[in-house]
Protein backbone atom coordinates (compact mmCIF):
# COMPACT_ATOMS: atom_id res chain seq x y z
CA UNK A 1 0.00 0.00 0.00
CA UNK A 2 1.41 3.59 -1.00
CA UNK A 3 0.56 6.93 0.58
CA UNK A 4 0.81 10.34 -0.75
CA UNK A 5 0.73 13.45 1.49
CA UNK A 6 -1.88 15.96 0.26
CA UNK A 7 -1.61 19.73 2.40
CA UNK A 8 -2.31 18.54 5.74
CA UNK A 9 -4.21 15.63 5.51
CA UNK A 10 -2.46 11.81 4.53
CA UNK A 11 -4.43 10.26 1.83
CA UNK A 12 -3.44 6.62 2.01
CA UNK A 13 -4.36 4.42 -1.53
CA UNK A 14 -6.95 1.55 -1.05
CA UNK A 15 -8.24 3.10 2.20
CA UNK A 16 -11.12 5.30 2.88
CA UNK A 17 -9.58 8.94 3.06
CA UNK A 18 -9.00 10.81 5.80
CA UNK A 19 -12.62 13.15 5.59
CA UNK A 20 -14.55 10.02 3.97
CA UNK A 21 -13.49 8.21 7.09
CA UNK A 22 -14.60 11.75 9.37
CA UNK A 23 -18.21 11.31 7.84
CA UNK A 24 -18.34 7.23 8.29
CA UNK A 25 -17.34 8.23 12.09
CA UNK A 26 -19.99 10.86 12.16
CA UNK A 27 -22.81 8.96 10.65
CA UNK A 28 -22.12 6.36 12.98
CA UNK A 29 -21.89 8.04 16.29
CA UNK A 30 -25.22 9.76 15.25
CA UNK A 31 -27.02 6.44 14.73
CA UNK A 32 -25.45 5.45 17.63
CA UNK A 33 -27.15 8.79 19.73
CA UNK A 34 -30.50 7.85 17.37
CA UNK A 35 -30.87 4.32 19.11
CA UNK A 36 -29.79 4.93 22.23
CA UNK A 37 -31.80 8.14 22.77
CA UNK A 38 -35.15 5.70 21.58
CA UNK A 39 -33.40 2.93 24.14
CA UNK A 40 -33.16 5.50 27.08
CA UNK A 41 -37.25 7.04 26.28
CA UNK A 42 -38.27 3.65 26.79
CA UNK A 43 -36.16 2.24 30.07
CA UNK A 44 -37.82 2.96 33.48
CA UNK A 45 -40.45 1.36 35.60
CA UNK A 46 -43.07 1.51 33.28
CA UNK A 47 -40.62 0.18 29.75
CA UNK A 48 -42.50 1.04 26.51
CA UNK A 49 -40.55 -0.96 23.73
CA UNK A 50 -38.80 1.03 20.62
CA UNK A 51 -41.53 0.19 18.37
CA UNK A 52 -44.31 2.23 20.84
CA UNK A 53 -41.39 5.31 21.43
CA UNK A 54 -41.41 6.27 17.86
CA UNK A 55 -45.22 5.77 17.71
CA UNK A 56 -45.52 8.12 20.75
CA UNK A 57 -42.74 10.78 19.02
CA UNK A 58 -44.72 10.86 15.93
CA UNK A 59 -47.90 11.18 17.64
CA UNK A 60 -49.75 8.28 16.69
CA UNK A 61 -49.07 6.05 20.38
CA UNK A 62 -51.29 5.56 22.90
CA UNK A 63 -52.20 8.23 25.55
CA UNK A 64 -50.34 6.34 28.29
CA UNK A 65 -46.98 5.79 26.31
CA UNK A 66 -47.29 9.66 24.92
CA UNK A 67 -47.14 11.28 28.22
CA UNK A 68 -44.10 8.96 29.77
CA UNK A 69 -42.19 9.51 26.79
CA UNK A 70 -42.98 12.68 25.50
CA UNK A 71 -43.59 14.24 28.90
CA UNK A 72 -41.84 12.72 30.95
CA UNK A 73 -38.88 11.16 29.70
CA UNK A 74 -38.19 13.13 26.18
CA UNK A 75 -36.65 16.49 28.34
CA UNK A 76 -33.98 14.66 30.02
CA UNK A 77 -33.10 12.82 26.86
CA UNK A 78 -32.87 16.09 24.69
CA UNK A 79 -30.87 17.54 27.45
CA UNK A 80 -28.06 14.68 27.52
CA UNK A 81 -27.58 15.05 23.91
CA UNK A 82 -28.12 18.72 23.76
CA UNK A 83 -25.54 19.68 26.78
CA UNK A 84 -23.12 16.93 25.60
CA UNK A 85 -22.66 18.54 22.12
CA UNK A 86 -22.30 22.07 23.55
CA UNK A 87 -19.48 20.76 26.22
CA UNK A 88 -17.47 18.47 23.78
CA UNK A 89 -17.39 21.76 21.19
CA UNK A 90 -16.18 24.04 24.23
CA UNK A 91 -13.63 21.39 24.78
CA UNK A 92 -12.91 21.53 21.31
CA UNK A 93 -12.33 24.88 21.39
CA UNK A 94 -10.23 24.96 24.37
CA UNK A 95 -7.80 22.35 23.20
CA UNK A 96 -7.24 24.09 19.92
CA UNK A 97 -6.60 27.34 21.17
CA UNK A 98 -4.15 26.04 24.18
CA UNK A 99 -2.86 23.39 21.99
CA UNK A 100 -2.95 21.07 25.10
CA UNK A 101 -5.14 17.90 25.16
CA UNK A 102 -5.89 18.34 28.77
CA UNK A 103 -7.80 22.00 28.43
CA UNK A 104 -11.18 21.93 29.84
CA UNK A 105 -13.73 23.67 31.48
CA UNK A 106 -13.23 21.40 34.73
CA UNK A 107 -9.47 21.93 34.92
CA UNK A 108 -9.67 25.82 33.98
CA UNK A 109 -11.97 26.02 37.10
CA UNK A 110 -15.36 27.13 35.01
CA UNK A 111 -17.03 24.43 36.43
CA UNK A 112 -15.84 25.19 40.11
CA UNK A 113 -16.54 28.78 39.49
CA UNK A 114 -20.72 27.84 38.13
CA UNK A 115 -20.89 25.75 41.60
CA UNK A 116 -19.75 29.00 43.25
CA UNK A 117 -21.85 31.54 41.86
CA UNK A 118 -25.11 28.59 41.92
CA UNK A 119 -24.23 28.08 45.72
CA UNK A 120 -23.98 31.70 47.11
CA UNK A 121 -27.11 32.44 44.73
CA UNK A 122 -29.07 29.36 46.93
CA UNK A 123 -27.80 30.26 50.24
CA UNK A 124 -28.16 34.60 49.58
CA UNK A 125 -30.79 35.01 46.67
CA UNK A 126 -33.45 32.16 46.42
CA UNK A 127 -33.23 28.48 46.01
CA UNK A 128 -35.87 28.72 42.32
CA UNK A 129 -34.13 27.09 39.37
CA UNK A 130 -34.71 30.71 37.53
CA UNK A 131 -32.33 32.24 39.71
CA UNK A 132 -29.27 29.06 40.31
CA UNK A 133 -29.62 28.53 36.40
CA UNK A 134 -28.98 32.14 36.71
CA UNK A 135 -26.14 32.44 39.70
CA UNK A 136 -24.29 29.41 37.78
CA UNK A 137 -24.09 31.17 34.21
CA UNK A 138 -22.62 34.83 36.55
CA UNK A 139 -20.47 32.41 38.61
CA UNK A 140 -18.99 30.71 35.25
CA UNK A 141 -18.06 34.33 33.51
CA UNK A 142 -16.86 35.56 36.50
CA UNK A 143 -14.45 32.66 36.94
CA UNK A 144 -13.09 32.94 33.54
CA UNK A 145 -12.86 36.59 33.90
CA UNK A 146 -10.55 36.27 36.64
CA UNK A 147 -8.71 33.40 34.62
CA UNK A 148 -8.35 35.67 31.34
CA UNK A 149 -7.12 38.75 33.21
CA UNK A 150 -4.70 36.52 35.54
CA UNK A 151 -3.12 35.03 32.66
CA UNK A 152 -2.97 37.59 29.51
CA UNK A 153 0.46 39.35 29.20
CA UNK A 154 0.09 40.86 25.66
CA UNK A 155 -2.04 38.05 24.61
CA UNK A 156 -3.35 34.38 26.30
CA UNK A 157 -0.81 31.74 25.60
CA UNK A 158 -2.25 28.03 26.18
CA UNK A 159 0.11 26.93 29.21
CA UNK A 160 -0.25 29.91 31.14
CA UNK A 161 -3.92 29.87 31.09
CA UNK A 162 -4.00 25.97 32.30
CA UNK A 163 -2.02 26.94 35.04
CA UNK A 164 -3.76 29.87 36.30
CA UNK A 165 -7.19 28.12 35.41
CA UNK A 166 -6.17 24.91 37.94
CA UNK A 167 -4.86 27.22 40.81
CA UNK A 168 -8.33 29.41 40.66
CA UNK A 169 -9.83 25.90 40.02
CA UNK A 170 -8.23 24.85 43.50
CA UNK A 171 -9.05 27.82 45.24
CA UNK A 172 -13.08 27.94 44.42
CA UNK A 173 -13.16 24.10 45.44
CA UNK A 174 -11.74 25.07 48.43
CA UNK A 175 -14.48 28.04 48.65
CA UNK A 176 -17.44 25.81 48.16
CA UNK A 177 -16.10 22.89 50.52
CA UNK A 178 -16.38 25.62 53.31
CA UNK A 179 -19.82 26.90 52.11
CA UNK A 180 -21.44 23.71 52.26
CA UNK A 181 -20.23 22.92 55.66
CA UNK A 182 -21.85 26.13 56.79
CA UNK A 183 -25.13 25.37 55.41
CA UNK A 184 -28.03 23.57 56.59
CA UNK A 185 -27.82 19.83 55.91
CA UNK A 186 -30.94 19.16 53.40
CA UNK A 187 -29.30 22.39 51.45
CA UNK A 188 -26.13 21.31 51.25
CA UNK A 189 -27.19 17.37 50.26
CA UNK A 190 -29.35 19.36 47.26
CA UNK A 191 -26.30 21.78 46.18
CA UNK A 192 -23.64 18.49 46.32
CA UNK A 193 -25.79 16.22 44.02
CA UNK A 194 -26.14 19.62 41.58
CA UNK A 195 -22.72 19.87 41.88
CA UNK A 196 -21.82 16.77 40.72
CA UNK A 197 -24.07 17.36 37.45
CA UNK A 198 -27.04 16.04 36.92
CA UNK A 199 -30.14 16.08 34.94
CA UNK A 200 -32.96 15.11 36.82
CA UNK A 201 -35.48 17.78 37.13
CA UNK A 202 -34.72 18.94 33.77
CA UNK A 203 -37.70 20.84 32.15
CA UNK A 204 -38.11 21.79 28.15
CA UNK A 205 -38.95 25.41 28.88
CA UNK A 206 -35.18 25.48 31.06
CA UNK A 207 -33.88 23.45 28.39
CA UNK A 208 -35.03 25.86 25.52
CA UNK A 209 -34.05 29.13 27.36
CA UNK A 210 -30.76 28.21 27.93
CA UNK A 211 -30.33 26.32 24.19
CA UNK A 212 -31.85 30.02 22.65
CA UNK A 213 -28.96 31.73 24.80
CA UNK A 214 -26.10 29.40 23.58
CA UNK A 215 -27.56 29.22 19.64
CA UNK A 216 -25.71 31.99 18.83
CA UNK A 217 -22.38 31.38 20.41
CA UNK A 218 -22.20 27.43 18.74
CA UNK A 219 -22.86 29.38 14.84
CA UNK A 220 -20.19 31.61 16.32
CA UNK A 221 -17.28 28.39 17.08
CA UNK A 222 -18.37 26.82 13.46
CA UNK A 223 -17.99 30.28 12.01
CA UNK A 224 -14.28 30.35 13.38
CA UNK A 225 -13.10 26.60 12.48
CA UNK A 226 -11.48 28.26 9.11
CA UNK A 227 -9.46 31.11 10.87
CA UNK A 228 -8.75 28.39 13.54
CA UNK A 229 -7.10 26.27 11.29
CA UNK A 230 -4.84 28.88 9.94
CA UNK A 231 -3.43 28.89 13.56
CA UNK A 232 -2.10 25.90 13.52
CA UNK A 233 0.25 26.85 11.52
CA UNK A 234 1.43 29.67 13.32
CA UNK A 235 0.97 33.11 14.29
CA UNK A 236 3.24 34.57 11.80
CA UNK A 237 1.53 32.30 8.83
CA UNK A 238 -2.12 33.03 10.53
CA UNK A 239 -1.44 36.45 10.39
CA UNK A 240 0.69 36.69 6.73
CA UNK A 241 -3.33 34.84 5.69
CA UNK A 242 -5.29 37.99 7.27
CA UNK A 243 -5.85 36.28 10.54
CA UNK A 244 -5.28 38.11 13.61
CA UNK A 245 -4.59 35.51 16.26
CA UNK A 246 -5.12 37.12 19.54
CA UNK A 247 -8.60 37.98 18.55
CA UNK A 248 -9.69 34.41 17.12
CA UNK A 249 -8.56 33.14 19.96
CA UNK A 250 -10.45 35.66 22.36
CA UNK A 251 -13.63 35.01 20.81
CA UNK A 252 -12.92 31.17 20.61
CA UNK A 253 -12.70 31.55 24.06
CA UNK A 254 -15.55 33.74 24.96
CA UNK A 255 -17.67 31.21 22.93
CA UNK A 256 -16.44 28.50 24.48
CA UNK A 257 -17.34 30.24 27.94
CA UNK A 258 -20.82 30.70 26.78
CA UNK A 259 -21.58 27.53 26.10
CA UNK A 260 -19.85 25.78 28.62
CA UNK A 261 -22.38 28.32 31.52
CA UNK A 262 -25.30 27.60 29.68
CA UNK A 263 -24.80 23.62 29.78
CA UNK A 264 -24.11 24.36 33.56
CA UNK A 265 -26.80 26.14 34.15
CA UNK A 266 -29.37 23.34 33.34
CA UNK A 267 -27.05 20.42 34.52
CA UNK A 268 -24.41 21.38 36.89
CA UNK A 269 -20.78 21.12 36.35
CA UNK A 270 -20.39 17.48 34.46
CA UNK A 271 -17.13 16.91 34.33
CA UNK A 272 -14.83 15.49 31.72
CA UNK A 273 -17.18 15.53 28.83
CA UNK A 274 -15.57 18.46 27.67
CA UNK A 275 -12.39 16.43 28.39
CA UNK A 276 -12.78 13.38 26.48
CA UNK A 277 -15.03 13.82 23.94
CA UNK A 278 -12.89 16.36 21.17
CA UNK A 279 -9.77 13.52 21.74
CA UNK A 280 -11.71 10.88 21.15
CA UNK A 281 -13.74 11.93 18.58
CA UNK A 282 -10.52 12.87 16.65
CA UNK A 283 -8.82 9.65 17.60
CA UNK A 284 -11.83 7.50 15.92
CA UNK A 285 -11.97 9.57 12.85
CA UNK A 286 -7.88 10.11 12.53
CA UNK A 287 -7.93 13.60 11.80
CA UNK A 288 -5.14 16.15 12.64
CA UNK A 289 -7.26 18.54 14.17
CA UNK A 290 -10.00 18.49 16.22
CA UNK A 291 -13.57 18.51 14.56
CA UNK A 292 -16.15 20.53 16.26
CA UNK A 293 -19.12 18.10 14.18
CA UNK A 294 -17.55 15.31 15.73
CA UNK A 295 -16.67 16.08 19.13
CA UNK A 296 -20.45 17.43 19.18
CA UNK A 297 -21.66 13.80 18.06
CA UNK A 298 -19.30 11.94 20.57
CA UNK A 299 -20.04 14.41 23.47
CA UNK A 300 -23.82 13.81 23.33
CA UNK A 301 -23.20 10.08 23.08
CA UNK A 302 -21.25 10.50 26.24
CA UNK A 303 -23.21 11.92 28.08
CA UNK A 304 -26.67 10.02 26.73
CA UNK A 305 -24.73 7.28 27.80
CA UNK A 306 -23.63 8.10 31.30
CA UNK A 307 -27.17 9.34 31.93
CA UNK A 308 -28.48 5.77 31.12
CA UNK A 309 -25.58 4.17 33.12
CA UNK A 310 -26.65 6.35 35.98
CA UNK A 311 -29.94 5.55 36.21
CA UNK A 312 -30.65 2.00 34.85
CA UNK A 313 -27.30 0.14 35.00
CA UNK A 314 -26.30 0.62 38.52
CA UNK A 315 -28.11 -0.72 41.79
CA UNK A 316 -28.78 2.97 42.90
CA UNK A 317 -29.80 6.01 41.01
CA UNK A 318 -26.60 8.34 41.19
CA UNK A 319 -26.12 11.93 38.98
CA UNK A 320 -24.90 11.42 35.81
CA UNK A 321 -21.46 13.84 36.60
CA UNK A 322 -20.33 10.84 38.89
CA UNK A 323 -20.78 8.37 36.01
CA UNK A 324 -18.51 11.06 33.42
CA UNK A 325 -15.86 11.58 36.07
CA UNK A 326 -15.33 7.49 35.96
CA UNK A 327 -15.72 7.61 32.57
CA UNK A 328 -13.03 10.48 32.45
CA UNK A 329 -10.79 8.63 34.81
CA UNK A 330 -10.32 5.72 32.55
CA UNK A 331 -9.71 8.06 29.50
CA UNK A 332 -6.84 10.08 31.11
CA UNK A 333 -5.08 6.54 32.53
CA UNK A 334 -5.54 5.34 28.80
CA UNK A 335 -3.99 8.62 27.31
CA UNK A 336 -1.54 8.76 29.95
CA UNK A 337 -0.22 5.09 29.14
CA UNK A 338 -0.55 5.63 25.40
CA UNK A 339 1.92 8.98 26.21
CA UNK A 340 4.64 7.21 27.77
CA UNK A 341 4.78 4.41 25.63
CA UNK A 342 4.71 6.46 22.43
CA UNK A 343 7.46 8.65 24.27
CA UNK A 344 9.39 5.47 25.25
Amino acid sequence: MTAVDVGYRRVVLGALPVRLRSIVVGLAVLVAVIVLAVLSLGWGTYPVAPDAVVRALLGAGDALDTTVVVGWRLPRVLAAVTLGALLAIAGALFQTVTRNPLASPDILGLSNGAFTGMLLTLVLVSTSWPARAAGALIGCLVASAVIWFLSYRGGVQGFRLIVVGIGVSAMLASLNTWMLLQIELETAMFASAWGHGSLNGVTGDALGGVLLCAAPFAIAAFALVPALRQLELGDDMAAASGVRPHLVRSLALLAGVVLVAAATAVAGPVAFVALAAPQIARRLARTPSLSLTLSALVGALLLLGSDAIAQHLLPVTLPVGIVTVSVGGAYLIVMIITEIRRRV
